[in-house]
């Protein structure tokens, strides 16, 4: 049997996350720090290699409908049409999360969710069994890398492992944020 190079990465990947240690990773969007959305000592590392305030929350990225439902009290009807007509990766903030660590829900009891379409972030995400966070790949206040080569030293030498795969993807941005309120409210953060 051939084992690819996407299997060996995500291999990779997955032994460092299970260490509650930090992987530098492409995703759907820009480059990102991830970590284990379960373990908060893991999540505080994220916050200190970003230089970030840890009230300000992180993205967290699921699989599929079915680990989305399992991390969120109610997903709202709207999030489906929302996520099932949007053209680019869309990340939606829920109201009461649940199952993650306590220092990624926001002080207003939401945590921002993305259903990942990539092929790498949905295996790793499969076989971790649990949510990934996923937080541009910059210290905080500094622009998001639109490519691998702009990635900071710093961030290079702050994790614990860098996937090697689609390194010379470029020119990529982040998602589109929506907020989504169990009370019908729907509020555009980040077209």
């Amino acid at each position: 049997m051939i084992v690819s190079i996407l299997d060996t990465e995500i291999e990779n990947a997955l032994s460092i996350l299970k260490q509650g240690k930090l992987i530098l990773y492409p995703t759907d969007t820009v480059w990102g720090i991830g970590c284990d959305a379960s373990n908060h000592e893991a999540v505080k590392k994220v916050y200190k290699l970003k230089q970030r305030a840890d009230s300000k929350a992180l993205i967290c990225l699921v699989n599929n409908y079915s680990m989305l439902e399992k991390h969120v009290d109610k997903v709202p009807q709207m999030a489906y049409s929302i996520l099932n007509i949007a053209v680019k990766p869309t990340t939606i903030i829920y109201d009461n999360p649940a199952g993650v660590a306590e220092n990624l829900i926001a002080n207003d009891n939401t945590l921002a969710i993305r259903v990942v379409k990539d092929k790498f972030c949905e295996q790793l995400i499969k076989q971790l069994k649990k949510p990934l966070v996923s937080t541009s790949a910059n210290i905080s206040g500094q622009p998001t890398p639109k490519s691998f080569k702009e990635i900071s030293e710093e961030i290079l030498k702050g994790v614990d492992y860098v996937v090697n795969l689609q390194s010379e993807k470029s020119d990529i941005k982040p998602s589109s944020i929506i907020k989504l309120g169990n009370d019908g409210a729907i509020k555009i953060i980040r077209e």
